[in-house]
């Protein structure tokens, strides 16, 4: 008794019924993962508008390579409300990374120009991330330069101009930011470098804490170079061209 062939007719439509079943499939668990991240994205910039960040992307690594290298765990941290933080270190910051902090909404497009013309001549790369931009990478993302990671660096820097107050984008960055090895936000740092709170920082203190922030592991608050003494000179002129401090309303 022979076997019967099916036609080639019908081998070829049950291949294309395969293939456009594992394409469905495909398009239908994109849709949802893409679903997903919107929500939960949108969902968690809305709660953190109130709710302190516990712990940052960054933290975490950097407490994974100090364990690699076998060093001690080192992660100092300590949450305090932007009315407790120092008026001076809070304009330190903004004098040191970004001065047009209260114009622009999360991007300075002059000073991302320049720095593409800079760095297209040159090896040195200039940044040009507004605090906005620090945040968000900070609370959101892990650390890199790839296109990807700047892409989601830009989505979110518009979720938390959009849901967050400039007060507010400040107030996390002041708490989460990397002050030095294992050091994040200015009372932390106020605390490690000065013996006192983030209230009682002096202008002079403030501007030195400002100072590391390009590369706060390299530069040093205590026993600064001569380049942190300059920087933390600069950035106290740059303070007295601010008669009143930074105003939020």
């Amino acid at each position: 008794m022979t076997k019967r062939k099916l036609p080639i007719t019908n081998v070829r439509k049950k291949g294309r019924s395969k293939a456009s079943i594992l394409l469905a499939k495909i398009i239908f668990w994109t849709k949802r993962i893409v679903i997903g991240f919107f929500i939960l994205s949108i969902t968690s910039t809305i709660l953190f508008k109130w709710i302190p960040i516990p712990v940052t992307p960054l933290m975490l690594i950097r407490c994974g390579e100090q364990l690699v290298d076998g060093k001690p765990l080192r992660l100092y941290k300590n949450w305090e409300s932007i009315d407790k933080i120092s008026n001076k270190m809070q304009l330190a910051v903004v004098c040191a990374e970004d001065q047009k902090y209260l114009e622009h909404f999360g991007f300075d497009l002059e000073n991302i120009k320049k720095a593409i013309e800079k760095n297209s001549k040159s090896k040195k790369v200039r940044g040009a991330s507004t605090i906005s931009q620090q945040t968000a990478k900070n609370v959101f993302l892990w650390p890199g330069r790839s296109w990807v990671r700047k892409g989601f660096e830009v989505y979110f820097t518009l979720l938390i101009e959009v849901f967050w107050s400039k007060e507010r984008i400040l107030e996390v960055y002041l708490n989460v930011i990397e002050m030095g090895d294992g050091i994040y936000g200015a009372e932390a740092a106020a605390q490690s470098y000065f013996n006192k709170s983030a209230l009682k920082l002096n202008r002079e203190e403030a501007a030195l804490i400002a100072a590391c922030l390009p590369n706060p592991r390299k530069y040093r608050v205590k026993n600064p170079s001569s380049y942190m003494r300059g920087r933390q000179a600069w950035i106290i002129r740059q303070m007295r061209y601010w008669k009143s401090g930074l105003d939020f309303e």
